[in-house]
């Protein structure tokens, strides 16, 4: 005979053993006001779902309060938005981002030519690590309303990134599992690194993890502007679901964290030097394919500050 408990766990691990299927097409997921047109810029869809690239906006220069407008409006639309051969310097990146709100100090990754904005370097010495699904910074009691990244140097071949909707990777859950997990939450946090591990960055982790405890977020959050149900876990900082026994929780979150990894939930983007990718990291995970090594790819970041999801 099993106890509860058990039957929970067999239930759990019945439901991540499921072959995930999208049970909807993309259209079925875009905002109520989808299709309007934008009269102050040209936007041009890479995607039924998500991502959009921008053409007549030049980020270097001031934007005219319209075309501002136009571009947070397309923001929630598209998620993610592209932007090519854009000459941006550090200062200029950060203070395109501050028109949606006040910076990140990153706690931990490597800072170009101001705090505010992260350098990511890669090259045969240092490979790249960004290549797993997440959300930046979720582990933050209040994590980043969007993230906008810059590409300065990038490899001939290899290196894109995807995103994916987490909204449509919500709605696409079996309607027993978008029951159970409502009204959920999870735990966040920086993950552990080990004490031999050398670097910069490692010895910044390591004290960072020391100041920044634990937080919880909803399982399913909901987008503050849109309204939207948005699934809220991710592989590199979601450790546990709280109130869960250790295998349940393990086994339904393995199940959530395979949502985004659907390509009928995702746009891919092909970097070139001037890109600019900005992202509701609200509303979506990223993945940046690590193919490139050994050769060199030089990313710049901004992360606006957000608030506590709920």
């Amino acid at each position: 005979m099993t106890s509860g408990t058990e039957q929970r766990e067999q239930t759990a691990f019945a439901r991540s053993a499921r072959a995930l299927r999208p049970s909807m097409i993309g259209r079925e997921f875009r905002p109520e006001n989808a299709g309007e047109p934008y009269r102050h810029l040209s936007l041009i869809p890479r995607s039924l779902l998500i991502g959009a690239e921008i053409r007549g906006v030049d980020l270097a220069e001031d934007l005219a309060p319209e075309v501002l407008a136009e571009l947070k409006r397309a923001l929630l639309e598209w998620k993610v938005l592209f932007f090519r051969g854009q000459k941006l310097t550090a200062r200029k990146h950060a203070d395109v981002a501050r028109h949606w709100g006040e910076l990140e100090d990153h706690p931990f990754l490597p800072k170009a030519e101001i705090p505010e904005v992260v350098r990511l370097e890669h090259d045969a010495t240092r490979p790249g690590t960004e290549n797993i699904w997440h959300s930046d910074v979720s582990f933050s009691p209040t994590p980043p309303l969007g993230s906008m990244l810059r590409a300065v140097t990038v490899p001939a071949l290899g290196g894109d990134t995807l995103w994916a909707d987490m909204h449509a990777a919500y709605q696409g859950l079996p309607e027993d599992v978008r029951e159970l997990i409502d009204g959920l939450t999870a735990l966040h946090e920086i993950p552990t690194v080990t004490a031999e591990a050398a670097g910069e960055v490692a010895k910044n982790m390591r004290e960072a993890r020391a100041r920044f405890q634990p937080v919880e977020h909803p399982v399913v959050r909901t987008h503050p502007e849109t309204g939207r149900k948005l699934l809220y876990v991710n592989p590199v900082f979601t450790t546990a679901i709280v109130g869960l026994a250790p295998r349940e929780s393990e086994e339904l979150l393995d199940l959530l964290f395979r949502q985004a990894t659907l390509p009928e939930y995702q746009v891919r983007f092909r970097w070139e030097p001037g890109s600019v990718a900005f992202w509701d990291n609200r509303a979506t995970q990223h993945y940046a394919v690590s193919d490139y090594f050994p050769d060199f790819r030089l990313m710049e970041r901004v992360t606006i500050i957000g608030d506590r999801p709920y």
